[in-house]
């Protein structure tokens, strides 16, 4: 019975999400303010006669159409939905996955990357960043002329590194590859910068947005736009329905009243020049440009995982990325949170130092 399951799959670890209990979490990037209550009341009202009973739009329209609008998306590109931007690469790479297709991203990067290429039986290409986390270009040219990939990640800005790669550098690749280019704009609310203007100069760029920094991570949407033909090859290994009925009305309802989120990213960006500012102030540690809602630091002295365990104990959970070994050695990533958290957070610090 062993036999049944791939040996690529045995040899995984399932994606480990720690429960934070009673902890400040600035773990997992996402935006700390909650709705107001005026807000809040608003919603509960559109959604209380939503019709559970039914199954939603497949297409999602409504929502498809303002998600169009806020994020100016142009007119003849098209647009895929996914149940948060994991589905949406998972999709991509399915579509793709024909005997010895590679995808290739910048090392370190987010990890669904290598993992849904490992799902779908592809072959994954890491690159490495320099060691100031930029892109190698020459680097990523030899890669994509030798390996030749049906797809290519460039997360804008990076993660776990925080950082924007050079958009020329990204423009030469997209130039280079033969396959596809999708530029993953997660972080975008707090980058200033896209690729979205851009779609159609290019036939092989795609451009990857999510909801759920913006503070909506609990509904989990993602979505994909590009030309018509490769949005549309990918539609055909979307699940039917996978937009729920109260996603597509909660999202629907937050971009009516997208003020709110924006006003909180901008809280957001002025607290992340503040813990910038503030993390630079110490001595024992190297402090990285970040342009997305979380920051990463190295100890240069000092040991990342005492670290981690002291903010732990007393009340406050980041993510250790030491354990990944390599350019991440005795790294710590933390998510810029409520000025009262980030607080708490330097004063943990200081005592963990």
């Amino acid at each position: 019975m062993s036999d049944l399951i791939r040996s690529k799959i045995k040899a995984l670890s399932a994606y480990h999400v720690p429960d934070s209990g009673a902890l400040i979490k600035l773990d997992a990037m996402e935006n700390p303010y909650h709705l107001p209550d005026e807000l809040i009341k608003k919603w509960l009202e559109v959604i209380r006669h939503a019709p559970l009973n039914r199954y939603p739009d497949p297409a999602a329209t409504e929502l498809t159409q303002k998600l169009r609008d806020y994020m100016q998306i142009p007119a003849d590109q098209a647009i895929l939905l996914g149940n948060g931007s994991d589905e949406l690469i998972q999709m991509m790479a399915m579509a793709v996955a024909k005997k010895r297709a590679k995808i290739l991203a910048p090392e370190p990067g987010f990890v669904m990357y290598s993992m849904i290429a490992t799902f779908v039986g592809m072959h994954y290409v890491g690159v490495p960043l320099k060691e100031d986390f930029s892109l190698d270009l020459p680097a990523m040219l030899y890669a994509v002329k030798q390996h030749e990939p049906a797809i290519i990640f460039l997360a804008y800005p990076n993660n776990p590194t925080g950082n924007l790669f050079d958009e020329e550098a990204i423009v030469e690749i997209i130039k280079t590859a033969d396959g596809l280019v999708v530029v993953d704009e997660a972080y975008q609310p707090f980058a200033g910068s896209s690729f979205m203007s851009r779609l159609g100069e290019f036939d092989n760029l795609l451009v990857m947005r999510t909801v759920s920094k913006m503070g909506l991570a609990g509904l989990r949407l993602g979505l994909l736009a590009g030309p018509k033909q490769w949005i549309g090859e990918f539609d055909k290994v979307r699940l039917p329905y996978n937009i729920n009925v109260l996603t597509q009305l909660s999202a629907g309802f937050a971009l009516d009243h997208v003020d709110v989120f924006e006003q909180q990213a901008a809280r957001i960006r002025d607290q992340r020049e503040l813990m910038l500012n503030e993390l630079s102030g110490f001595e024992q540690l190297e402090v990285y440009p970040s342009r997305a809602n979380f920051i990463l630091v190295r100890l240069r002295q000092g040991d990342a995982n005492k670290v981690f365990a002291s903010l732990k104990e007393q009340g406050v959970l980041i993510k250790n990325l030491h354990p990944a070994g390599g350019m991440l050695a005795q790294c710590l990533r933390i998510t810029v949170g409520t000025p009262e958290e980030n607080q708490a957070f330097i004063t943990a610090l200081k005592n963990a130092l």
